[in-house]
């Protein structure tokens, strides 16, 4: 456990806006900073961060929180692991207590691999540096590729020992179990159930997540072993904390540099990577032979729309440049293209120039993609079939293009080049666009179709099982809101107490006393604990009840907090509406009233069904005479509410 006092601790060194930075690009608006939201497919900023409150949220999806909550759901941690990652980046002592073997074993599968792969980093690093064999072969590749120390250490790079279950060996000493190493593709099981190291006698690349854990492992064979070999690489196999096509190499050494310059470098490899590190461009990452997906580009995304696809000039890097762009422009993102000269690719290139050299030709030799694939395409392209083809898959990859000014552009660019109208070219673009629509509604259409057979095949409701009162719970949210915005506000004054004697009292309060008077809670039982913490807090005299709650030791009240604290939408300062004490008095009182009613009309909706089907006169008579009561009741607050109602 961590006791409150470290948790206030690191709550107050954490600064929003450096922690979410580490992950998205945020641009300064008003008091506020911007972004894309990483919680969604977010297309325009929806995603606000306020220093002054210290929380996020995105507009568009609702998510907010604190900085805790923001590690929690971006790494997929549990609050102690997210309070441990802030600690550590703010450079907090966390002293906790040794866990138990049952607290071990009870850790769950993805910390495990986690643990497991930080473990395995640091070993092959230690192989790499201080073996006789790591130093003979790994290191010895390491310099023949010019990679300087600093550099080695910042890739954590690293060696695998040949003998086949070295790092099994080494694991199990250390007290890991088979089933992570085997989980985390470290280790693979042979039909006898023996293991053996997947990366054995190879070269080590660490994969690094945004966040900076440990989520995966490369390998490369050396010498003459690579000759003929299909598989020079060796990469670590899915797993729940690693997917490949999510991922890209060097994205966590990169991403503040990406933020800084808007604009990343896409290469292939992971040298192509390091070595321009070593040069001074920061601001690169690889997919490493994979088709680019989705998910890499989302991830991009959150940096910069600006990338440059920078490949070698033969036959091979013209085929990686033309991979994926099309998924590029669909997620709005503004490409060039940079082939360098016949016999370098990125690696060497970055060793033979400095940071300055290679960004000056990178400057005078990248291209506008459509420049490319329209050069590309029609170069020396005769016949009419050929370039026909050509154009239309030029004009296809306008189409996906979501904003419609840089389609129009591009349109008329490419009239201009290849001498054909522009509105020839529209009228192609849009039979694109329309069969692109029809394709999704088609898919839509099946989505919807398997939906309704899962829902037709699903075990049915079981009889009589309550359903969730959502008017209440929505009543109860929205008084909880109100404790949490103005617990602190002293908006009840000259209160008549029990003791006789007039008090003024704040909102807390006097929601709390006023439900007690009829011994009423709410039903929810986190909102009755906020509740009863706020008028706690005011009585011990913090009237900060927003703060509070919003550093709150407890994740489920501080992400409520977070969520509930805001409006939806910001408003300018002009068009806020100040709330005076008369005007939340109203509010209060207005919602008690409304919370009120509503338990009546639940109280009497139970009393019906009792009364209907009772074969006893004398309890008829009482049911009569209860529903009356709590009807006469309902009518009168209704007409205090001024509301009128249906008996």
């Amino acid at each position: 456990m961590i006791d409150r006092a470290t948790i206030d601790r690191i709550m107050d060194a954490a600064n929003i806006v450096d922690v979410v930075s580490d992950f998205v690009s945020l641009r300064k608006s008003g008091a506020n900073y911007k972004g894309l939201c990483p919680f969604h497919d977010d297309r325009t900023p929806s995603f606000s961060v306020s220093p002054a409150r210290g929380i996020y949220k995105c507009f568009s999806c609702g998510k907010a929180g604190n900085a805790a909550n923001f590690i929690m759901e971006h790494e997929q941690m549990t609050y102690p692991e997210a309070l441990k990652w802030l600690a550590k980046k703010y450079h907090i002592e966390v002293k906790e207590r040794e866990l138990t073997d049952e607290e071990k074993q009870a850790e769950n599968e993805r910390e495990s691999i986690l643990i497991v792969n930080e473990w395995a980093a640091g070993y092959f690093n230690e192989v790499l540096r201080n073996d006789r064999d790591g130093q003979a072969v790994g290191m010895a590749y390491f310099r023949s590729r010019g990679f300087r120390d600093d550099i080695i250490s910042k890739f954590r790079l690293g060696f695998a020992l040949t003998k086949r279950d070295a790092l099994v060996s080494a694991a199990r000493k250390h007290g890991y179990k088979d089933d992570f190493l085997v989980k985390s593709g470290l280790a693979v099981r042979r039909d006898d159930g023996s293991l053996y190291d997947r990366f054995a006698g190879r070269v080590i690349f660490p994969w690094f997540g945004v966040g900076g854990k440990v989520t995966a492992f490369g390998g490369r064979l050396l010498d003459s072993r690579t000759k003929g070999v299909s598989q020079k690489y060796v990469n670590s196999p899915d797993s729940v904390v690693y997917h490949k096509d999510h991922e890209l190499y060097g994205i966590y050494q990169a991403k503040k540099a990406i933020s800084k310059e808007d604009c990343v470098y896409m290469v292939e490899g992971y040298t192509d990577v390091i070595s321009m590190h070593q040069c001074g461009i920061e601001n690169v990452v690889a997919n490493s032979g994979t088709a680019l997906s989705v998910f890499q580009i989302k991830l991009l995304r959150r940096f910069t729309q600006n990338v440059v696809l920078l490949y070698d000039g033969d036959e091979a890097g013209i085929h990686a440049a033309m991979r994926g762009t099309d998924m590029l422009l669909a997620e709005g993102m503004n490409i060039k293209v940079l082939l360098l000269p016949d016999g370098d690719d990125p690696d060497s290139f970055a060793r033979k120039h400095t940071a300055a050299d290679f960004r000056a030709y990178i400057a005078d030799h990248q291209t506008d993609f459509m420049e490319f694939k329209t050069r590309l395409l029609l170069k020396d392209v005769s016949d009419p079939i050929k370039r026909s083809e050509a154009i239309s898959s030029i004009v296809k990859s306008i189409s996906v293009i979501p904003d419609q000014i840089v389609r129009a552009t591009y349109i008329k660019d490419c009239s201009l080049r290849i001498a054909i109208p522009e509105q020839t070219l529209i009228s192609e673009m849009n039979k694109f666009i329309r069969r692109d629509r029809e394709d999704k509604a088609r898919q839509d259409e099946r989505d919807a179709s398997r939906r309704e057979q899962q829902i037709s095949t699903a075990p049915p409701r079981v009889v009589g099982a309550p359903p969730a009162n959502q008017i209440t719970d929505q009543l109860e949210q929205l008084l909880v809101q109100m404790v949490i915005r103005h617990g602190g506000d002293t908006a009840f004054r000259d209160m008549e107490g029990d003791d006789g004697n007039r008090y003024d009292i704040s909102v807390a309060e006097y929601i709390y006393y006023d439900l007690e008077d009829d011994g009423v809670k709410l039903e929810n039982a986190l909102y009755q604990q906020i509740l009863e913490e706020a008028v706690a807090e005011v009585q011990a005299g913090n009237t900060d009840v927003r703060t509070f709650f919003m550093k709150h030791p407890d994740v489920k009240v501080n992400s409520l907090a977070a969520q509930l604290g805001e409006d939806t939408y910001v408003l300018t300062e002009s068009m806020q509406v100040r709330t005076n004490d008369e005007a939340l008095r109203s509010q209060v009182m207005h919602l008690l009233l409304e919370y009120r009613m509503n338990i009546l009309k639940r109280r009497i909706d139970s009393l019906i069904p009792q009364l209907l089907h009772s074969s006893d006169d004398e309890e008829k008579n009482r049911l009569r005479e209860e529903l009356r009561q709590l009807q006469e009741m309902r009518q009168a607050m209704a007409k205090r509410a001024g509301k009128s109602i249906m008996v």
